[in-house]
């Protein structure tokens, strides 16, 4: 058995690929658009594991509710300095729910509120400013 992908649902592709491309780093490895279908799939891959691939699927026209996303749990990332992904991120406009105060964890949300697990690579981080201090906000 091969583990493939993890499908997203996504209400708007540019805003999804912003977050997961632009603010994560991912790289789109393929892209089917299904005109007949009213569909376009995205598949994106972080560099270390590149077989390891989430598939965004935006359905067009579509203004079905995805729900809060909490049944599906989170999706987690190691990142080379949770501080930097955390301060790009914020730089983009997203909500640090659970800041890295520990130099270790943080999560955040996507666009369609899907929650992210960012995990330090390595040994955590000594506590830094403005994280050690900052509060969670919202849910993650």
């Amino acid at each position: 058995m091969k583990y493939l992908h993890t499908m997203i649902r996504v209400h708007d592709l540019d805003a999804a690929l912003r977050f997961f491309r632009d603010g994560l780093g991912l790289r789109e490895t393929r892209r089917k658009e299904n005109a007949a279908g009213k569909f376009t799939l995205v598949f994106l891959a972080a560099d270390e594991t590149p077989d390891a691939e989430i598939e965004l699927t935006w359905n067009w026209g579509s203004d079905e509710d995805y729900g809060s996303a909490r049944n599906f749990g989170h999706l987690a990332f190691r990142v080379d300095d949770i501080y930097a992904t955390c301060a790009h991120l914020a730089s983009m406009g997203v909500a640090i729910n659970r800041p890295p105060r520990d130099g270790h964890m943080a999560f955040v949300r996507s666009p369609d509120r899907i929650s992210i697990e960012l995990l330090q690579k390595g040994d955590p981080l000594p506590p830094a400013e403005p994280w050690a201090s900052m509060p969670n906000s919202g849910s993650w």
